[in-house]
This record gives C-alpha cells, structure tokens and sequence, in this order.
C-alpha cells in the first residue's frame, strides 16, 4: 500500500496539504504509523512550517 515514504504528489506544492491530511486521518481514526512512515512525514512536514493539521473527530 503506498504511503507518505513510498509516494508523494508530483507537485511539490501540493506535499504539504497531503502530509497534514495523511496525520489528520490517522489521528482521525485512530491508525498506526511505521517507522519509515514516520521518518517520510517528518522530512515532509520540516518544509512546510505553521502547516496547520486540522483533525476532524470520528463518531
């Protein structure tokens, strides 16, 4: 399954939006994270500061 460290947006503009939506969805629905997952999101989101991570709350 492609995640954050196997597969990015061809757009660099766009790489922020997906990471902070790729958090938001896991915090969402409570999901794991691997370690290489991690690692991606982190070296993704050091380039976007004040990107906002806006988690909407399951039901």
């Amino acid at each position: 399954m492609a995640n954050p460290s196997t597969w990015l947006p061809p757009a660099p503009g766009y790489r922020c939006q997906y990471a902070t939506d790729w958090v938001a969805d896991k915090m969402r629905w409570d999901l794991s994270i691997d370690t290489a997952e991690q690692s991606a999101l982190t070296d993704i989101l050091a380039t976007c500061p004040n990107a906002p991570v806006t988690v909407t709350l399951a039901r």
